[in-house]
């Protein structure tokens, strides 16, 4: 528990605009205590979203590590396939991308590309 962002509710309370900013920040959070005892955490939507999407992610492939392995050692020995084979095994009509030539445009001072034939 990290004390520095250790509060009682009651301080918490009284701190709460505070905290609600310091949370938005990354990695930050707070554990509420009711007399001295831990009870509760407040941290950001955007951090709460983030844990519970880890979780689901260790949930779904829980040897995560050892598959990122794999796939980086078919990788470096050319054992993989392109978007655009499997596209094209799945029956999608690709663009000839030979045929077309890209441009940046600085068009509302926004960078995009521009498709010329």
């Amino acid at each position: 528990m990290n004390s520095k962002n250790t509060l009682s509710v009651t301080e918490a309370r009284k701190n709460i605009f505070k905290i609600l900013a310091d949370v938005q920040k990354p990695d930050v959070y707070y554990t509420l205590t009711d007399k001295g005892r831990p009870k509760a955490v407040v941290l950001s939507v955007d951090y709460f979203e983030s844990l519970l999407e880890t979780i689901e992610v260790l949930q779904d492939f829980p040897d995560l590590a050892k598959d990122v392995k794999e796939a980086e050692a078919e990788f470096a020995r050319g054992e993989y396939i392109t978007l655009e084979e499997i596209l094209g095994k799945e029956g999608f009509v690709l663009a000839d991308k030979a045929n077309y030539k890209y441009e940046v445009s600085s068009r509302h001072n926004k960078k995009s590309t521009k498709r010329i034939k």
